[in-house]
């Protein structure tokens, strides 16, 4: 049955969780490596949203998503840092300071550069770690293949770079790919090696062409220290416009498990392509030896200006210090189904809901907001 909502606005009191010391680094995320693409849940120094206004595809919606990336400002900024990126700091920053406890503001960065859009995932460095510091990694990014305007998004990380290189530590070294198209949201990092994306994706028309599978995997392999780059053939969402992102499908968890979406009900359009995705990660895992933690497929939700099927995925959730921030959409009985989930591929984890049926209008969710910086990364000392 099709959902369609009307959120509240959400009250955020002083009354709430205290500040969590950073997360400790456990064995697994203590590579002996010394170049890699750490994972999600490796310590991280902060994270980055980029800010919803008026000028972008969020106008309609506005009041609602800003209360959405305000809740997602306090669960980070109550844990690491948080650098907003807006055209508009003044107004973030008032905002800000009227709804977040006082404490928390010492935690936020800003930095002030025109934006299309707000999905940081996909226009956001790529962080490594290195032997001589953090490597941020600027590919480009080309709205998906082209599908929206992405001229400004794709020049954040450029002015991040030279205008607000304080923001920044001085070990950090920033990397220009801007012949090749890569998102954040396409590829998932176990810290040890192995990348998981999807064929559908960095495969797809407008992205790299012409260059071949062979190609790309040896460019991923090289840039971003992988050993193996493991391609799913198989997921996607209706109303994705990612051309299937690997962070809405499958994910990895500490000990390299991974969180999968999965579909059991033969009346879903996307029984039969999930079911195939769920045997290829199956296969994986037997040959690996991990753990799959299968996650429910949301019940359908209608767009209600159109009534096309809105991509909602509990995998598109976001690791940080301490804590998996995971998306709901007022479904309780598979809210509570993904969180049990969640909560055992992440034992050392808080896991927090999001309502994020409003950051699905726009066909992300809470993963797709937000990049991550590892330890080392973002500078304390502004």
């Amino acid at each position: 049955m099709a959902i369609h909502f009307k959120r509240p606005t959400p009250i955020i009191s002083d009354l709430t969780l205290p500040l969590h010391k950073v997360a400790e680094a456990g064995p697994e995320q203590m590579e002996l490596r010394s170049n890699f693409l750490p994972s999600e849940w490796f310590p991280q120094s902060g994270v980055q949203l980029t800010w919803p206004h008026a000028a972008t595809d969020w106008a309609p919606l506005l009041d609602d998503v800003t209360d959405c990336y305000v809740t997602l400002a306090f669960e980070i900024a109550s844990r690491e840092l948080l650098l907003i990126v807006t055209p508009d700091e003044e107004a973030v920053r008032k905002l800000l300071e009227e709804r977040l406890p006082s404490r928390l503001l010492p935690n936020i960065r800003y930095a002030e550069i025109a934006t299309n859009d707000t999905w940081a995932r996909d226009h956001a460095f790529i962080t490594l770690i290195t032997n001589s510091g953090p490597l941020l990694l600027n590919f480009r990014f080309n709205g998906w293949g082209g599908k929206f305007n992405a001229e400004l998004d794709n020049a954040i990380n450029s002015s991040l770079s030279s205008s607000y290189r304080s923001l920044f530590t001085p070990k950090c070294v920033f990397e220009e790919h801007p012949d090749f198209i890569l998102e954040g949201g396409s590829i998932e990092s176990d810290g040890a090696g192995t990348i998981l994306t999807t064929e559908s994706c960095l495969l797809a028309d407008h992205r790299n062409q012409p260059l071949t599978k062979v190609d790309i995997e040896e460019r991923l392999k090289r840039w971003l220290k992988a050993e193996r780059i493991v391609w799913l053939k198989h997921g996607r969402l209706e109303g994705d416009d990612t051309d299937g992102h690997i962070d809405t499908l499958a994910r990895f968890c500490p000990g390299g498990d991974i969180a999968y979406v999965s579909c059991n009900d033969p009346s879903d359009a996307h029984y039969d392509d999930l079911q195939a995705m769920e045997e290829e990660l199956r296969q994986f895992a037997a040959e690996t030896g991990r753990q799959l933690y299968p996650l429910p497929l949301p019940d359908a939700i209608a767009d209600p200006d159109d009534g096309h099927r809105l991509p909602a995925t509990y995998a598109n959730f976001l690791v940080i210090n301490n804590a998996v921030l995971m998306p709901t959409y007022a479904q309780p009985d598979n809210d509570e189904r993904a969180k049990k989930q969640l909560q055992q591929a992440f034992p050392k984890h808080e896991i927090i809901g999001i309502d994020s049926r409003v950051l699905i209008r726009q066909h992300g969710s809470v993963h797709c907001s937000a990049m991550q910086y590892p330890t080392g990364a973002l500078t304390t000392d502004l």
